[in-house]
């Protein structure tokens, strides 16, 4: 459910169209995306949900690319923004609870425990909740929790559910109108190709919680729709040999591009565009940054590849495009989405003189 196809032994594909193809006539680096693929986890989730009321708030922080947000929109998609529209839901007081749960998660994600700057604490929630129902200006619509990012294990997800949807029971009984819980997103995608968590345990998990509330249930996803939907097109710029028998493999994208691997030290499957003979070598794949942190894929066993040739970074779609920067002077990459096998430029790449056309 995420379109592409990258078999060892044939040139990659994303949803039938050659990868290597898109890759010559649009340069690199180049993110591409698969549309069939967004509008099939989209649905498969809201799928998942059922019959309970509920809404999908796809979180525009992983990624705010027009072409995407378009296409989600069309499938019938709400939005989570972090920016100019929150302010119309802060003027309606939607109150955010942090629950004090810790996800199993990388700690620069994680949001829900009391270290955390997010939220209001949940023993504090219930008396704000009634100071802000005796004010007129204030609409309280529904209670709000999100304990992280990239949440592989249902457990501290369901806790959350059930502890938010607690403090729902509670101020309903205090007599306050409440019209949704959000749940936020969290759920995990497997960046190893490993199993991942089903999407219909999960929305089991949620539906199950909100239940006994008879509220409507939001939820927030964002990786879990895109992640997997999206990979990252660079080009192979220099060979270097280590001593050890390794290989640095620098591309021409790096944390300006994908910043995840060295914020975070996460991984991503690599793969090259087209087939090569020879003995697998381990290769250290690395950005033109100058940082030691510039890493995109280290210890990666394939045959080595030689300058010219492209290396697709799967399961990018999501914290990609939307964290690249000009670090460096580099100017931000082009992006293209796949549909009905062709593809079209949804973002072009930006020039230098873009780049520079607000400076003084």
């Amino acid at each position: 459910m995420d379109g592409f196809d990258c078999s060892p032994d044939r040139p990659a594909t994303c949803d039938g169209v050659d990868l290597a193809a898109v890759a010559a006539a649009e340069g690199t680096p180049l993110y591409v995306y698969s549309a069939a693929g967004i509008v099939a986890r989209y649905r498969a989730l809201d799928a998942a949900l059922g019959s309970w009321p509920h809404r999908i708030h796809f979180a525009m922080k992983a990624n705010s690319t027009l072409g995407v947000v378009r296409l989600l929109h069309a499938a019938g998609s709400a939005f989570d923004a972090n920016s100019g529209g929150e302010i119309g839901v802060a003027l309606r007081a939607a109150l955010r609870v942090n629950p004090d749960i810790e996800a199993d998660t990388h700690p620069g994600i994680a949001t829900g425990g009391r270290a955390h700057k997010f939220g209001v604490p949940m023993g504090d929630a219930r008396g704000i909740v009634r100071e802000a129902s005796t004010h007129d200006g204030l609409e309280l619509v529904g209670i709000h929790a999100h304990v992280g990012s990239q949440i592989t294990d249902l457990d501290s997800l369901g806790r959350t559910a059930a502890a938010v949807a607690g403090l729902a029971q509670r101020l309903q009984e205090d007599g306050v109108p409440l019209a949704h819980v959000d749940l936020g997103g969290g759920l995990g995608i497997a960046y190893d190709g490993a199993e991942a968590p089903s999407v219909d345990a999960y929305a089991r998990l949620l539906v199950d919680a909100v239940r006994p509330t008879g509220l409507t249930l939001l939820v927030e996803p964002g990786r879990w729709i895109v992640g997997p939907t999206g990979a990252l097109i660079a080009t192979v710029v220099d060979v270097k040999p280590q001593a050890d028998g390794r290989h640095f493999v620098v591309l021409d994208a790096g944390m300006s591009e994908l910043l995840r691997p060295a914020l975070y030290g996460s991984a991503h499957r690599l793969h090259l565009l087209q087939p090569r003979d020879g003995p697998a070598v381990t290769c250290d794949v690395v950005g033109p940054i100058c940082e030691t942190t510039d890493v995109v894929g280290l210890g990666q066993r394939m045959p080595l590849p030689r300058v010219g040739d492209r290396i697709l970074v799967r399961d990018a779609g999501a914290y990609g495009a939307a964290m690249a920067s000009n670090y460096n002077r580099h100017p931000l990459p082009a992006e293209a989405l796949i549909a009905d096998g062709a593809w079209t430029l949804i973002r072009r790449r930006q020039s230098v003189d873009e780049m520079m056309a607000s400076e003084l």
